[in-house]
């Protein structure tokens, strides 16, 4: 861990604060999503949207534009530093977020998300640079899973909040209650200093950029764990997509929706807590390859649930919640192998692989959200098949060597 620049009157937030403050900057994102849930069918209603599938194009183009977005923010802030470029973006998330409010037709609504999504992908893209200035390797992988443990107390609740502030004041409020919360986290990001070492300041220019793009197109290891990154993350987004449909379609439980969101983002709020005490120990690879094993049985499992005709929610649930919940020792844990030999260039290679995990997960969910189908099949049959890839992705990225013990991994870049 180097010592951030940072001016003599201003010290770094301890340890503690760091992950509090940066699991905020990232829930900024996730309460942009989860909490439109409940509130699609008003949305739908009130800007004359006919098709219920439709509908799914509130979280599907805001995911677009975070994928999108993604590749801008890590050559920007390997050049004009972390901070620099977050507090700009978190101006840019408040005025989107007010202007989504003022919608006034489902075209110009999706227009603004989608910008809202290009704005917003600088937070995940910040906090994972500042995460890698600070730390590598496991210790990296540790800290990220505290930030997604406290980050997904905002998925827990997000659907509670949207539905309550819906019901309260109509569903145009709840962008508004996104624009006051960036503020506060503007105030709030008055304490973090520049993390970015000078001697990692890197040019801004295209040649520069698009040779760290290729740097990390060309590492094998870094490619296939993003690519699997980002193909598993796609049935979750598959399921953030359809989940309002499933709960209130298939088991006539709409009443019950921010409940049962609930219940499946407690397993993933689990697997992080339980990822940030254990990686260190047994090395995320270990711990991460065999997620995808479990996520593989519980998805074969889901197949035959969905398939029996006999499905109750409660089944679903708690398949939902297994699976979504090994994620948690997932999407961390490959996200840090990927990062492993990035560490003079961590904005880029950061920004680069959010942008190709974000864009596969988004084109996935949306392909998965679309399958809906009055049934959750297509989703069972989705999550199986994501498992699959990822684990051949796995397979390739580590020349088909899994379980290595931590430390011993090659640090080829080939």
């Amino acid at each position: 861990m180097h010592k951030p620049a940072q001016s003599p009157q201003r010290s770094l937030p301890g340890d503690r604060e760091m992950v509090f403050m940066m699991a905020m900057v990232m829930a900024l994102n996730a309460l942009a999503i989860d909490a439109m849930l409940p509130a699609l069918p008003a949305i739908g209603a009130a800007l004359g949207v006919g098709t219920p599938n439709d509908r799914q194009y509130v979280i599907s183009t805001y995911l677009l534009g975070t994928a999108l977005g993604a590749l801008l923010y890590g050559p920007l802030a390997d050049r004009f530093g972390r901070k620099g470029v977050l507090v700009p973006a978190l101006i840019a998330y408040v005025v989107f977020a007010i202007g989504c409010g003022l919608a006034t037709s489902f075209p110009m609504l999706l227009a603004l998300r989608f910008g809202h999504g290009m704005v917003s992908a600088a937070l995940g893209v910040i906090v994972v640079a500042v995460i890698r200035d600070l730390f590598a390797g496991d210790a990296m992988a540790k800290r990220l899973s505290l930030i997604f443990l406290v980050f997904m107390i905002v998925p827990i609740i997000a659907p509670t909040i949207g539905a309550g502030v819906a019901a309260i004041a109509g569903w145009r409020w709840i962008f508004l209650v996104l624009a006051v919360m960036g503020v506060v986290m503007l105030l709030w990001l008055r304490r973090l200093p520049e993390t970015l070492d000078p001697a990692d300041v890197r040019p801004l220019d295209w040649r520069t950029m698009v040779a760290g793009w290729a740097t990390v197109t060309r590492h094998r290891r870094a490619a296939g764990y993003m690519i699997a990154s980002g193909v598993m993350q796609g049935a979750l987004f598959g399921y953030l997509n359809s989940s309002e449909q499933i709960i209130a379609e298939v088991f006539d439980a709409q009443a019950l929706f921010p409940l049962i969101f609930a219940c499946v983002a407690v397993g993933i709020a689990i697997a992080n807590f339980s990822n940030s005490r254990i990686v260190e120990r047994f090395g995320a690879r270990r711990v991460s390859q065999t997620a995808v094993f479990a996520f593989i049985a519980t998805s074969i499992a889901q197949i035959g649930a969905a398939l029996s005709g006999a499905e109750t929610l409660a089944m679903f649930t708690v398949l939902m919640m297994i699976n979504v919940g090994l994620i948690g020792f997932i999407g961390s844990n490959f996200g840090s192998i990927a990062m492993e030999d990035f560490g003079h260039m961590a904005g880029v290679a950061s920004s680069y692989q959010s942008f190709a995990k974000t864009l596969l997960a988004a084109a996935a969910g949306a392909l998965i959200g679309q399958l809906y189908d009055g049934s959750t099949v297509p989703l069972a049959y989705a999550f199986l098949g994501c498992a699959t890839i990822g684990l051949l992705l796995v397979l390739w990225a580590e020349r088909g060597k899994l379980f290595t013990r931590p430390g011993t991994a090659p640090k080829s870049p080939f």
